[in-house]
């Protein structure tokens, strides 16, 4: 014992957390999002609301036609509020039909651009500058940029610094915009979290900031999306999150950030606010890359980390 060598205490390994904050409000939230009603349940409620619809209908026919009979006036009136409501109806759904449209034309414009940079073509990159240009013709934020993408196009002469000019002369101010977004909704989430002891309010509060994210992250990129239009986009968002592993809090990053931290150690409530806001960051950098009507490139992609770090830095302590 005495010849033994002593142990080298500072040499051993650190002490494993116990009950690490696990992000439960985000986990919840992308898990209700991301998963797809089975077909027996697309059934039932596409049933219901024929049924539904039916029976609302039959009703208010027989109510407008007793009211005709019985006080013409009153039966005129109801006629014309009905009209008028399926008029506003009718524009609700030409509104959604052209929000489903501009999501479409922003896939098919990222499709474009990521072939023409798989195969070197210039011409299919020039269109795919010249189509992204006319989405954003009527947008007075990037007006500059269009001038300057005008000038600078005639010089490029390859796919990849084509679509690199605009990038760099379009992308830039809708990214900045976007990655504020993300970082207000990843500090509403953190501060929720460590904030509000109520069950589920801390769910609730993660899906809501979450939807109104990618709302507004979609808006930035192609316009208005639609309701219809921004749950399709949320449940896109976090099946990719889901599939890919990208909310596990095992991650280095993540682990790194929330288990370090010492007031994550102090209260749970803030390690877990500090765990949600940092998965709420992870999926506004995955709306980005749906949203957007350009693939990243190796330059210009977000880093997760500094995004991470500039939306909760601060929020509970340096």
């Amino acid at each position: 014992m005495d010849k033994a060598d002593a142990p080298q205490v500072d040499a051993a390994p650190d002490v494993p957390e116990v009950n690490a904050p696990q992000g439960q409000a985000m986990q919840g939230a992308v898990q209700f999002a991301a998963r797809s009603p089975s077909r027996l349940s697309r059934w039932f409620w596409g049933l219901l609301l024929a049924l539904l619809g039916a029976v609302v209908s039959i009703t208010a026919w027989n109510f407008v036609n007793g009211l005709m009979l019985s006080y013409p006036t009153v039966g005129w009136l109801m006629t014309g509020l009905f009209a008028a409501f399926l008029a506003v109806s009718a524009l609700i759904v030409a509104k959604e039909l052209t929000a489903f449209a501009r999501l479409r034309r922003v896939d098919h414009l990222h499709r474009a651009a990521e072939n023409a940079l798989s195969e070197n073509d210039l011409n299919a990159a020039r269109k795919v500058a010249q189509d992204l240009s006319g989405l954003y013709r009527a947008r007075e934020d990037v007006a500059w940029g269009q001038q300057r993408l005008s000038e600078m196009l005639p010089d490029a002469f390859d796919a990849s610094a084509v679509l690199s000019t605009v990038e760099r002369e379009l992308m830039a101010n809708l990214d900045a915009a976007a990655k504020r977004e993300v970082e207000q909704a990843a500090r509403q989430v953190a501060t929720v979290t460590a904030l509000v002891p109520l069950a589920l309010a801390d769910v609730v509060a993660a899906l809501v900031s979450n939807l109104r994210m990618i709302r507004r992250i979609a808006e930035i990129y192609s316009g208005r999306s639609g309701t219809l239009g921004s749950w399709r986009l949320t449940r896109a968002v976090m099946a990719h999150l889901v599939t890919t592993g990208a909310v596990a809090v095992g991650d280095d990053l993540l682990g790194s950030l929330a288990g370090g931290s010492v007031l994550g150690k102090i209260s749970r409530r803030f390690g877990e606010g500090m765990v949600n806001g940092a998965l709420t960051a992870r999926v506004g950098i995955a709306a980005m890359e749906v949203c957007r009507p350009l693939p990243f490139t190796k330059e210009t992609r977000p880093s997760v980390s500094n995004l991470i770090k500039r939306s909760l830095t601060g929020l509970f302590g340096n």
